[in-house]
């Protein structure tokens, strides 16, 4: 709960979010999470690990939110000491002529060492909340970076399970030319010997060609994921890896922990660091209501004063003065500022309802998606297994004369859009399990 930042501030409170008991998983409550699993552990894959380490270290994104950090951490060691007093000296000299009407001329001469030691009274909490805001907004900062280093970890895991499986798909494109270009020499030979007609050697030429006009494509998206991966990593695009024998595991768990969804709030940086941008909102709510009402400040001034430099340490001085000063008519300006603050920090506070609304918005998608398309898979998995024997029994068949060519192929192009299908069904289905980990809040530890 947010605490009042002053009598000007004592009716704001901070936002009751209703939070549910569990999660869209039957039910079930967990006391463990995905999300406390380190991610070196949790993306096992060396070269991921790899990929990841790197974009943590140089991707310009997490820079920009360290030097923030940086810049909002000095500021805050500025506001820290607004309690403690200010100190300035003066050393100067000052020669003034005097010539007034019917008076002879005068110089007057003046060499003085002045120190001045000013203390401001916090009498309405205004020091204080400005010193509450700055701290909240440097907090914010460190939770904005630790939100960026989840999300680039995120990205980077989903771009290299997109490369795998676009270096996959090529991988069954190219399998499947092979098999095409054996099949196009039989139909050919079988042609020329009159055993076919040549609309079976036409349609082998066909598919053949159809199969060879996705390389091309698949080579650009390639060359693109790879871009996309040397951008998280702060490179410049290159060739940097070799991903052609690399497949993605297809045992991925049933059922992963998601913990108790109250810890959501804690685990999230991105939560904390809005609940951090609604404390600053609740302090300037404070500073522009103390700005309402007169300050009170307290001035120390000592030193020494003397016409004459040789004797200006034996003429010290000093005095103490308080001083009350503020606007005695303003129009109502300081009134609208505190108004428009309690507005600001309204907005504050409805983004930090919808933020948390989100949070648990995407963990819930993230749970069903990740439970379909397992089902996805499996169905896929199925269907290309199915596929195969198809074939099979399609060689099999045509070579006993009981059915045509055409069936052949009609075979063939089953098995290979079932593999497609396939690889396309597992690399979602990991893709769903990086946006359950990073719903989760996982990953920036």
């Amino acid at each position: 709960m947010l605490v009042a930042a002053c009598s000007g501030t004592r009716n704001l409170t901070a936002p009751e979010v209703e939070l549910p008991d569990t999660y869209n998983d039957n039910g079930a409550v967990d006391t463990l999470s995905i999300a406390d699993i380190e991610w070196w552990h949790f993306f096992s894959d060396s070269t991921l690990a790899g990929m990841i380490n790197e974009a943590l270290l140089h991707n310009k994104d997490i820079q920009v939110a360290a030097a923030r950090v940086s810049e909002l951490e000095a500021m805050y060691g500025v506001d820290k000491l607004v309690y403690l007093p200010t100190l300035s000296a003066v050393v100067g000299a000052t020669s003034e002529t005097n010539d007034y009407y019917n008076e002879s001329s005068s110089r007057d001469t003046e060499i003085s060492v002045k120190a001045r030691l000013n203390w401001e009274i916090d009498l309405w909490g205004g020091l204080s909340n400005k010193k509450k805001g700055s701290e909240a907004r440097y907090r914010a900062s460190v939770e904005d970076r630790r939100a960026m280093e989840m999300t680039i970890i995120a990205q980077t895991a989903t771009a290299y399970f997109n490369l795998v499986a676009l270096q996959n798909e090529l991988n069954i494109v190219k399998r499947t030319m092979i098999t095409r270009e054996e099949s196009l020499q039989k139909a050919y030979l079988r042609f020329q010997g009159g055993m076919t007609s040549e609309i079976v050697y036409q349609q082998a030429k066909v598919e053949l060609a159809t199969t060879a006009a996705l390389v091309p494509g698949l080579n650009r998206r390639i060359t693109l994921a790879k871009n996309a991966l040397s951008l998280l990593m702060g490179r410049l695009p290159d060739d940097m890896w070799t991903l052609s024998y690399y497949t993605l595991d297809e045992n991925l768990p049933e059922r992963v922990p998601l913990g108790v969804p109250s810890s959501l709030l804690e685990r999230r940086p991105d939560l904390r660091a809005s609940e951090q941008r609604l404390k600053s909102a609740l302090a300037a709510v404070g500073v522009a209501y103390s700005n309402r009402f007169p300050n009170l400040t307290i001035g120390i001034t000592g030193g020494w004063e003397n016409d004459e430099l040789k004797k200006l340490f034996s003429s010290p001085f000093s005095y103490l003065l308080g001083n009350i000063s503020g606007t005695v008519l303003d129009f109502g300006r300081n009134k609208r500022r505190y108004k428009a603050s309690i507005a600001a920090y309204e907005q504050a506070r409805f983004t930090y309802e919808k933020n948390v609304l989100q949070a648990f918005t995407e963990v819930d998608n993230a749970v069903e998606s990740y439970r379909q398309l397992q089902l996805t898979a499996a169905r896929r998995r199925e269907l290309r297994d199915a596929a195969l024997k198809y074939v099979d029994l399609a060689n099999i068949q045509y070579i006993g004369g009981s059915i045509s060519y055409i069936d052949v192929l009609d075979a063939s192009r089953r098995y290979f859009d079932a593999q497609i299908n396939y690889s396309n069904a597992v690399r979602d289905e990991y893709l769903a399990l990086v946006e359950l980990y990073r719903s989760l809040g996982g990953g920036w530890n």
